[in-house]
């Protein structure tokens, strides 16, 4: 499947007192960088669209203030009704952290539904 790029740096709101990224932005960066593959993709009126079901990183190391890098978004897994993704941290060639995690899509009954065929067809191209 298709790998998208977002590159990011860090900045003093995004470290602790060392200058570390701090363990939690990390979350709100792969956000960022999963919400930029979804632009311009039109959801169907009413649907709440895709909503975090589970998450699991793995910190390999650390990132540090000024620190530029790429968060490379691939999605592993698109079923009838969820996506899976694998967001690595690339600094330089290496590895500074993965975020596994599924996405269900969300109608606006506030529950699962069948991905719309407008939205899944980016993803199966």
């Amino acid at each position: 499947m298709k790998t998208y790029t977002f590159p990011f740096a860090i900045a003093y709101a995004d470290t602790d007192a060392g200058g570390i990224a701090y363990h939690g932005r990390y979350i709100e960066i792969a956000e960022r960088a999963r919400m930029n593959i979804l632009r311009g993709i039109k959801f169907p009126d009413g649907d709440v669209g895709f909503v975090i079901r589970d998450l699991s990183i793995r910190y390999v190391r650390p990132l540090f203030l000024g620190d530029e890098f790429v968060v490379e978004t691939t999605v592993t897994k698109f079923g009838a009704a969820s996506m899976s993704v694998e967001q690595k941290f690339v600094k330089d060639g290496e590895i500074c952290a993965i975020l596994v995690g599924t996405a269900a899509y969300i109608g606006a009954n506030m529950m699962p539904k069948r991905i719309p065929d407008a939205v899944a067809a980016p993803f199966r191209e």
